[in-house]
């Protein structure tokens, strides 16, 4: 068990003793925060990294004295600093890191994506999901959970159904043509991209090969509301939310889906890729 995982089990022990000695079950106290009662169980049982507004909330909801506070936002301060490494976070479990993905994902109204070379999470088959896991799990070292990330990553794509949230994704087709899964499943995904798609809350751009880009595709990342930027490299998933940084990430999203393909223009482009993954595979 790594260091990571055992002050996430600390913390969650200490979560729980507070609760308990409230004389509160987990869904009285679920009801109190306004959460899922499933979160206060992962968070007890370290399958999910509390932020700091988790344990405030849960310190307030539990009447804990202040210094009790302040000892929970240091811990987990500290936890969300080893948080950011890939390393620590994989081998911690695959499907943890999609329930913090979730919890995060309930609190934003407006994503705005741009990924150079996969699928988005939230638009991933669960074939293609599995095998993008099982890549991940071999150059991490990850936790073996591969059937519990695909199913919470399948659970996490209803929030697409939400009316009240708005999705705008933006790839260079180059992505679409990145074989990260067998031909077939490929094949799979690209049909999930015209049917989601045509979701009156979500826009999927796709910039055409041939078509001049305003920066070089470095790095994928998203902007969850204008709070906050989740940057992924491969050793470090970087979260900002400094203003600047914001409004910086902002500019270059915008500036990547003014030269992208929506709607019939896009699907257009994603037929042609399916054309040509159909003549690649042997009869």
């Amino acid at each position: 068990m790594t260091s990571f995982q055992q002050a996430r089990i600390d913390l969650g022990s200490q979560l729980r003793g507070l609760r308990e000695a409230a004389h509160l079950s987990g869904k009285e106290l679920a009801e109190r925060l306004r959460w899922q009662p499933s979160k206060v169980s992962r968070l007890e049982n370290a399958r999910q990294t509390a932020t700091e507004d988790d344990v405030v909330g849960w310190a307030q909801a539990v009447n804990a004295p202040p210094d009790t506070t302040d000892e929970l936002i240091r811990q987990t301060l500290a936890l969300q600093e080893r948080h950011d490494s890939w390393k620590q976070r994989y081998r911690s479990g695959l499907a943890a890191i999609q329930e913090d993905m979730r919890d995060l994902e309930a609190r934003t109204k407006l994503f705005r994506a741009f990924e150079p070379g996969i699928i988005m999470g939230l638009l991933q088959t669960s074939e293609y999901a599995r095998h993008v896991f099982r890549k991940v799990k071999r150059l991490y070292s990850a936790a073996d959970q591969i059937d519990a990330a695909v199913r919470v990553r399948m659970q996490r794509q209803e929030i697409l159904y939400d009316r009240n949230r708005t999705f705008r994704f933006v790839v260079p087709e180059a992505a679409l043509h990145t074989a990260l899964a067998p031909q077939e499943v490929m094949r799979g995904q690209l049909d999930r991209l015209l049917a989601v798609s045509t979701l009156p809350n979500v826009e999927f751009g796709v910039i055409p090969f041939g078509r001049e880009l305003p920066s070089a595709p470095i790095n994928g990342f998203w902007i969850y509301n204008d709070a906050m930027v989740g940057v992924a490299t491969m050793t470090k998933d970087l979260v900002l939310r400094e203003p600047d940084d914001i409004a910086f990430y902002v500019q270059a999203f915008d500036n990547y889906a003014k030269v992208a393909d929506f709607e019939e223009e896009g699907r257009e482009v994603i037929i042609r890729i399916l054309r040509d993954f159909r003549k690649q595979t042997p009869h």
